[in-house]
């Protein structure tokens, strides 16, 4: 009996070591496990359709069909210190970068809770008589992305013969760290009210009606977020 007591106790504290090995490294692990929220920042992509007597913008989706005279707007309101990027490429295979307004802003950082439009102020990007498909990659890092920011300024520099040659890489490299990062702890996205509007006119009540930060969502997560956006430019 004392012999079943003894091996009784021993098997107890065995299980006990066991399973406080495995509850540390078990808590160890999912400490590990979990990512810092690093990146969160207010985003809204709106539209406004000709000659629909539209009151005010509706969402961009993923994909969406607008024509020829209809007019778009972003608004971008960082939350954490994070760096976001807008990058359009258009109908007719240029790259162009919407946001940051410039890369050398971004060592000094875009101010947290400052408001930008783009473009900038209470105007609205039109499409023109070009059609085809139309794309916008929203990118959001914790750091800067230095291999694309460089792609991109060679491109902004290169003869035109060039370019379409450096436009290739560009979206090489986008899809590129869209798939090194597709694993990464899902991302949050919630909608959001802002009391602001569009700054620079007189005409509030025009403002307030045509103000794209009515659409605008919170996204939050870790480390990088990825969001393509296409339009069926008829």
């Amino acid at each position: 009996m004392k012999t079943f007591r003894v091996a009784t106790v021993i098997a107890a504290f065995v299980a006990l070591g066991f399973g406080l090995i495995f509850g540390f490294g078990l808590a160890a692990a999912q400490k590990e496990g979990e990512q810092e929220e690093n990146i969160r920042f207010l985003w809204a992509f709106g539209a406004i359709k000709k000659g629909e007597g539209q009151s005010k913008p509706v969402p961009i989706v993923r994909d969406m069909a607008l024509k020829s005279g209809d007019q778009i707007k972003f608004f971008v309101k960082l939350e954490k210190k994070c760096f976001v990027y807008l990058i359009y490429h258009s109908s007719q295979s240029e790259v162009s970068v919407l946001f940051p307004y410039r890369f050398e802003r971004l060592g000094r950082g875009y101010p947290k809770e400052a408001e930008y439009y783009i473009p900038q102020g209470v105007e609205w990007f039109e499409l023109d008589e070009h059609v085809g498909q139309e794309t916008f990659y929203l990118l959001a890092s914790a750091k800067r992305l230095d291999d694309l920011e460089a792609l991109i300024n060679t491109y902004e520099t290169a003869d035109p013969a060039k370019k379409p040659e450096l436009t290739k890489e560009i979206l090489v490299e986008i899809r590129k760290l869209m798939r090194e990062n597709r694993r990464l702890k899902s991302f949050a996205e919630k909608p959001v009210t802002i009391m602001g509007h569009l700054r620079g006119t007189e005409k509030v009540e025009v403002a307030g009606t045509l103000d794209v930060t009515n659409l605008a969502v919170e996204i939050s997560g870790s480390n990088f977020y990825s969001r393509t956006f296409t339009i069926d430019h008829k």
